[in-house]
């Protein structure tokens, strides 16, 4: 039986045990701080700057991790793949922190793995020189390792702003942080003209992140000014792609920071497979010792321009960088936008220098102080030996030489440390001639210490220096939004030629022209019949008018193709009709160009232009398609004016032009009289032309709003 079982609360395990893990993750491992680097950055360049590998050769890659396990006890793998990034072989940085020797694998591929650490070797690239200056100059604080072993620095002290330079991504418990890099020349140019004046516009200066893995940046001011200003904001980059039209094919040279060479591959299989894309013939990757390929034979009528525009759309090979800019300053998590980090690494910048200084004041006070107790002895060398000579024990050496040239004891041992045979003017003198230097030099740092201008000054040339050194042109291309050709998902649809069939009981057939060709004869339930086809092609809009003055909306392509033997589609479950709705006419459009007319027992025709029923929003069904107040007789869709036959029920006929039916853009508008009532007369019928085999069409011609002309004997007999 247990005895020892006590009740905890949630809130106090949390606070005991879920709180420190977490804000250790926060400050000690996922955070990267303002020198740019997380812990596991700084402890693995300390240690091999410990090494020796800034100025000495390559090692091997096992024994770096080994000796960072001193600083950093999270495994060797873990060290190692911390390391593999910063790796000039691996190009995930844009300036890389370590030369390497070996396959470290690539940022841009996902299957290209890196190899292990004892076949790999490596040491510190040049620019960390800018990491280490001054670094035993107390620049910056250290602390005692995990086993009070060795000492760490908390952060090094950079001479150039790294933390933009090099993108960090990083994720705690209950927050992350993603910082994109930018140009190092472009940094370094606005972090002066920011020294020189806060209130400037970065956009001026700073003109968009840079990414080692090139590509195409798709810039929009406004997200950009908000990712500057407040540190959070979404960006979109591209690859880029060379066609060589001589062999017919596109090669993808450059990827997105965020993605991968096999990811992209993947999906661009997925839409050859699925035939959303059907303008490529072979797709492979090339990727060698020379970089990243791509490579995509496509048939010789492709528009390249089009197709990249569907890849660009529907893979990787456009994607999204969110920026959160969630930086550790002072031991706490702030989200800062580029001015205020670029501020703040100011501030610390110039607290390094200030530190570095007053170490150099230090240094030189004191050895300007033991230069003035050597000064003493000068005037009377003989004494300072007789002195020496005289004392009978070691221990008071340093009182009797303090007594007798009035000294310190720090000046007394320097004196006492000098040989026997440098007790001479000319070795004095020439040690005591640095103390001119010495003060003056003590005057000048005085100067800068007090002097904000002086300091910001050596900001500046470092700045320049570095830019100079080790600045590189642009990778990542800037591609303005208004120079972007945006694609649809219906830019992936199939287009073709084709035919719809409606038969009086409610069925809709779309079949290809290519499957008509192999069978005309049209399967049908029995009694049925098709009372209207029409010519159109797969990317058309559908408009099916019902006899309750409603309209609806349809995509051809989202209705199936089918086979002459089928039905088809029943309408009634296709559209969701109502009780005895039916279909009574259809129309297909691209542009919503042309009119349709409506023309009622009453004898008025109402002409509504088609694109009265264009929508900005997706809807798929319309009330109120056509007027109500009478009985429908007949409907049509024209793309231009034409000559049509009324008929009334006393057989008075009028042919007329539509032109002189006015337009009405309200689709519940009454219209016009096209034939007038005659005794008691309505409109009967409306017919094309086409429709009529009259002998002289003049003799009906005439205005709207007449009662037409008696039809013929002989024109009946046609009929």
């Amino acid at each position: 039986m247990i005895d020892n079982i006590r009740e905890m609360s949630v809130i106090d395990t949390l606070e005991t045990n879920y709180m420190p893990y977490s804000m250790s993750v926060i400050v000690s491992r996922a955070l990267p701080e303002i020198d740019g680097l997380k812990p596991s950055h700084r402890k693995l360049l300390y240690t091999m700057y410990k090494m020796g590998l800034l100025k000495g050769g390559k090692t091997k890659s096992a024994n770096i991790v080994g000796q960072t396990m001193r600083l950093n006890p999270h495994g060797d793998m873990a060290i190692y793949q911390t390391m593999v990034r910063l790796t000039r072989g691996n190009e995930a940085l844009m300036h890389p922190y370590i030369d390497s020797k070996g396959n470290f694998g690539k940022t841009y591929s996902r299957d290209m793995a890196f190899a292990a650490a004892r076949y790999t070797e490596a040491k510190l690239d040049s620019l960390c020189e800018e990491f280490f200056r001054d670094i035993g100059k107390n620049t910056v604080e250290f602390m005692p390792n995990y086993d009070n072993t060795m000492d760490e620095p908390t952060l090094l002290p950079t001479t150039f702003p790294n933390i933009l330079v090099n993108p960090n991504l990083g994720i705690a418990v209950g927050m992350a942080s993603s910082i994109c890099s930018f140009n190092l020349k472009e940094i370094c140019e606005a972090t002066t003209e920011l020294i020189k004046d806060e209130n400037i516009d970065l956009i001026d200066y700073l003109k968009a992140p840079d990414f080692s893995t090139g590509g195409e940046l798709i810039y929009k001011e406004k997200d950009m000014r908000k990712i500057y200003e407040e540190g959070r904001g979404t960006f979109y980059l591209r690859g880029k792609y060379v066609h060589d039209k001589k062999n017919n094919c596109i090669d993808i040279v450059e990827i997105p920071y965020t993605t991968n060479v096999e990811t992209i591959i993947d999906q661009i299989a997925d839409l050859i497979k699925n035939g959303k894309i059907k303008e490529i013939t072979d797709l492979r990757d090339e990727t060698d010792k020379k970089g990243l390929k791509i490579t995509l034979d496509v048939k010789r009528s492709t528009d390249v321009e089009k197709l990249m525009l569907k890849i660009f759309k529907f893979t990787k090979l456009q994607d999204s960088f969110s920026c959160n800019f969630n930086v550790l300053i002072d031991g706490y998590p702030k989200v800062l936008g580029v001015r205020n980090i670029l501020l703040e690494w100011i501030k610390f910048r110039t607290d390094c220098i200030k530190k570095s200084i007053v170490y150099d004041i230090d240094m030189k006070s004191e050895r300007l102080h033991l230069l003035r107790g050597l000064e003493k002895i000068l005037l009377d060398i003989d004494k300072a030996v007789r002195i020496v000579r005289e004392t009978k024990k070691d221990k008071e050496v340093i009182p009797n030489i303090m007594d007798g040239f009035k000294v310190d004891e720090a000046q007394a041992e320097f004196i006492a440390e000098i040989k026997l045979r440098n007790f001479n003017q000319e070795y004095i003198l020439n040690k005591t001639k640095d103390i001119e230097k010495f003060e003056k030099e003590l005057k000048n740092l005085e100067v800068t210490l007090n002097s904000d201008k002086k300091i910001k000054r050596i900001i500046i040339n470092n700045l320049s220096q570095v830019s100079k050194k080790y600045g590189k042109e642009r990778r990542t291309r800037i591609i303005h939004e208004n120079h972007i050709e945006g694609v649809k998902a219906e830019d992936l649809i199939e287009d073709y030629n084709l035919k719809l069939f409606r038969t009086r009981d409610g069925y809709l057939k779309k079949i290809s022209h290519a499957s008509l060709r192999g069978n005309r004869d049209q399967r049908l339930k029995d009694g049925d019949e098709i009372v209207q086809e029409i010519d159109t092609t797969n990317k058309c809009e559908l408009l099916l008018f019902t006899n309750r003055h409603r309209v609806y909306k349809k995509k051809v392509y989202e209705i199936e193709d089918c086979k002459s033997s089928s039905l088809g589609d029943y309408l009634q479950n296709l559209l969701g009709l109502e009780g005895e709705e039916k279909v009574i006419y259809m129309v297909t459009t691209i542009d919503y160009d042309g009119y349709m007319l409506f023309f009622f027992k009453n004898g008025k025709g109402t002409k509504i232009p088609i694109e009265s029923y264009k929508t900005k929003t997706k809807r798929t069904q319309l009330v109120n398609a056509y007027p109500d107040y009478c009985e429908l007789v007949r409907m049509l869709e024209v793309k231009e004016d034409v000559e049509l036959v009324a008929i009334s029920t006393r057989h008075k006929v009028l042919i007329f032009n539509t032109k002189e039916i006015e337009v009405k853009t309200n689709r519940k508008s009454q219209g016009v009289e096209v034939i007038a009532p005659y005794r008691g007369s309505t409109l009967s019928e409306i017919k094309t032309l086409e429709e009529v085999n009259y002998i002289s069409l003049d003799h009906y011609r005439d205005n709207i709003s007449s009662v037409g002309t008696t039809l013929r004997k002989k024109d009946k007999e046609e009929i």
